[in-house]
């Protein structure tokens, strides 16, 4: 006698059963013993052979072929509550914080909404808090964002222009640690203990960093890896007293916390323009942007001191301001100073050495494959920013750049499709939104015959 099976039958085994059955049969009915003959031939119960039978039968009835198909698998759930669509919409982002209090407002339990969650009727979103635009500084942003494109149309769309000869600056806090951090251990391990004197002054060193867009050959090799330099603001001290880590005297490093005007115009002048004209590949135009933001600190673009050194040695460099409000026109505050930061969280230091050696090292270990993404995304924003007319209520987009790289299909600019350049001109060139400033958008305007 075969052992009886434990679990279900497969589709293929059912059907043996059934034509088994049939075989044992006269005009529909089961001769006698042969319920008793199939469960010993099987291994199966008699029950399992009874269920199949019935099933059988009722085809015989109904003048089908014996054919089981396979069985659902598993609970159905036909009894889950339903999500009411209406009540989510009746509450404000306020009571959507969390599965708590999403629980309490739609009358359910936490784990029920996790369900929701889970079956994607429910979605999660981290919202960021956005700068402030007035009407100005959207006509602004979208003309910058339009002086970014090359007038030449193919194929109904206009090219991003290789922005290889303008350089990023900005600046960025990097702190010694994190006042609060994530670590997953194995249950038989101690809590990480962290301590510092206060929370509120944390070590930090701010930097100034300068990128500009990588350079490759036409066969994809590349020339220039787009890194001018981090820079930090310290300052080198002798210690007033002795200490049982250095003697008086000894010099030491001290962050600068005063960013000033003079600060700033320094750093310009004696480290980021003589960085540039090191750097600088000889193939590459000598004619260079220099982009920076609105801040106070920052110098004018017409300051004297700046024009003598930006124009010396055959350089030709001018400084401009991007349009006020608007970080996500910048590839270190898009994404270069996160990834920067991303390499730094993982190295260990116990002072401001340590902390300039961990940024430093972050920055020249991130490839210009990263770079080239991150300017591959500015021109994504600024389409982005075509669209919403300046606005900055937009998603950052994604194209699965790393996809793209390993099939060769990366494309070197964004495209803009004509009909949004046109509408983005024809919306500018309205009477309340014409002020007469066309940040150098008259290639476009002349291209489109305004």
């Amino acid at each position: 006698m075969a052992e009886q099976r434990k679990g279900n039958l497969s589709t293929l085994e059912r059907n043996k059963v059934a034509q088994f059955l049939l075989q044992k049969s006269c005009n529909g009915k089961l001769n006698h013993g042969a319920q008793k003959e199939a469960s010993t031939s099987f291994g199966i119960t008699r029950k399992s052979v009874y269920k199949i039978w019935k099933v059988a039968e009722q085809q015989l009835v109904s003048g089908n072929p014996v054919i089981l198909l396979p069985r659902k698998q598993g609970n159905q759930h036909k009894d889950r509550m339903k999500l009411d669509v209406e009540k989510v919409r009746n509450l404000s982002v306020l009571q959507r914080s969390t599965i708590r209090k999403m629980a309490v407002h739609l009358s359910v339990s936490k784990s029920q909404v996790g369900n929701w969650i889970k079956d994607r009727q429910i979605r999660a979103h981290t919202s960021a808090i956005k700068p402030t635009l007035t009407e100005v500084n959207k006509l602004a942003r979208l003309r910058w964002s339009l002086s970014h494109l090359s007038p030449d149309i193919s194929n109904g769309k206009l090219d991003f222009t290789g922005m290889h000869n303008t350089i990023h600056i900005d600046e960025k806090w990097f702190y010694i640690t994190k006042c609060s951090d994530r670590y997953y251990l194995l249950p038989d391990e101690e809590d990480p203990y962290r301590s510092c004197k206060s929370k509120r002054f944390i070590t930090k060193v701010m930097f100034m960093c300068a990128v500009t867009r990588p350079l490759y050959s036409s066969d994809g090799e590349l020339i220039f890896d787009g890194k001018i330099g981090i820079f930090p603001f310290t300052t080198k001290e002798p210690a007033k007293r002795n200490s049982k880590n250095r003697l008086k005297g000894t010099l030491e490093t001290k962050p600068i916390q005063a960013i000033t005007k003079s600060v700033i115009k320094d750093c310009i002048i004696n480290q980021i323009i003589p960085a540039i004209k090191a750097k600088w590949p000889p193939c590459a135009s000598k004619h260079i942007i220099i982009q920076q933001d609105n801040a106070k600190p920052h110098i004018d673009p017409n300051d004297e001191d700046f024009k003598a050194a930006a124009n010396e040695d055959g350089f030709s460099m001018k400084l401009v301001c991007q349009p006020p409000n608007s970080p996500d026109s910048n590839v270190n505050d898009l994404g270069f100073f996160r990834a920067i930061q991303s390499l730094q969280d993982d190295k260990h230091a116990n002072g401001v050495d340590d902390l300039l050696r961990n940024v430093s090292s972050s920055f020249e270990e991130l490839s210009a494959e990263k770079l080239n993404n991150v300017f591959l995304t500015l021109q994504c924003c600024y389409k982005e920013i075509m669209m919403v007319r300046g606005g900055n209520n937009y998603r950052i987009p994604h194209m699965n750049k790393g996809g793209l790289i390993m099939r060769g299909t990366l494309p070197q600019n964004i495209s803009v499709e004509e009909r949004l350049v046109r509408d983005c001109l024809e919306y500018l060139m309205q009477p309340e939104n014409n002020d007469g400033t066309l940040y150098n958008i008259n290639h476009l305007v002349s291209s489109f015959g305004y």
